[in-house]
C-alpha cells in the first residue's frame, strides 16, 4: 500500500533529534554509517528481510486485560520489505485492518499503527506509534508515543493510552514479541517465525 506515509512534523522530526543528541551525551556513542543510520538499527530492520513475503501464526503470551476481540487466530505477514521500510500487517481472524510499519531514518526508526476499514478509508485513530529515541540493539527496538499520536489518542477519548511505550524485539532467532506497555498495561504478542503458514487475503486497504 503505497499511500501509506509518516506523518512526522518538521517538529516532531526536531524534537527526536533532540532527544538522540541528549542521550548521545550520557551514553557511549553509537556506532553511525557515513549516511547517519544507526548501526545497531540497521542490523534491527535487517532481521525482518529473510522473512519477507512470508505469514506466521502468532499467540498472545501476555494480557492483563483480555478482551473477546483478540480471541481469535493471529497471523503476521510481513508482507513488504522495501530499503528502509518494513510493512506487516497483522490479521485478528477476519479483521484484516491493522499493518505495522517500520521505517528507518538516519538516527532512529519510526514504528506506526495503520488501521484502515475495509474500504481502505482510515480509522479515526491512525495512524499512532512512536520513534526510538536511543540506539537499542540488533534484536531490541523501543518507540515511545509520540506527540502526534498522544494528541490523536486525547482527540479520541484514548487518554489512557499517551503514555504508551511499544516494543519489538527478537526473543530468539525464531521468535519475534510486539510488547505494548504503559502504567497497569502489558499486552505482548510473540510470532512464529519458525514454521511459515498460508498467505492470508490482502489486509483491508491493499489491492493484492
Amino acid at each position: 500500500m503505497h499511500h501509506l506515509h509518516n506523518y512526522l512534523s518538521a517538529s516532531q522530526r526536531a524534537a527526536i533529534a533532540a532527544g538522540v543528541l541528549m542521550l548521545a551525551a550520557c551514553a557511549p556513542a553509537e556506532q553511525t554509517s557515513n549516511t547517519g543510520y544507526v548501526a545497531e538499527q540497521t542490523t534491527f530492520i535487517n532481521t525482518f528481510r529473510p522473512y519477507c513475503g512470508q505469514a506466521f501464526a502468532a499467540t498472545i503470551v501476555e494480557d492483563n486485560q483480555p478482551s473477546p476481540a483478540w480471541d481469535k487466530p493471529l497471523v503476521v505477514h510481513i508482507r513488504d520489505c522495501e530499503e528502509n521500510t518494513i510493512r506487516m500487517p497483522l490479521h485478528v481472524g477476519d479483521d484484516r485492518s491493522r499493518t505495522w510499519v517500520l521505517t528507518q531514518h538516519p538516527g532512529y526508526i519510526d514504528f506506526q499503527h495503520y488501521h484502515l476499514h475495509e474500504d481502505g478509508s482510515a480509522d479515526d485513530v491512525s495512524p499512532y506509534g512512536g520513534q526510538t529515541l536511543a540506539a537499542g540493539s540488533a534484536t531490541m527496538q523501543a518507540f515511545p508515543v509520540d506527540e502526534a499520536s498522544q494528541a490523536l489518542f486525547i482527540e479520541n477519548g484514548l487518554d489512557v493510552s499517551v503514555t504508551n511505550t511499544w516494543t519489538i524485539s527478537f526473543v530468539d532467532d525464531k521468535t519475534m514479541s510486539y510488547k505494548l506497555s504503559r502504567p497497569g498495561r502489558i499486552f505482548e504478542v510473540h510470532v512464529d517465525l519458525s514454521t511459515p503458514v498460508d498467505i492470508p487475503p490482502p489486509a483491508w486497504g491493499y489491492q493484492q
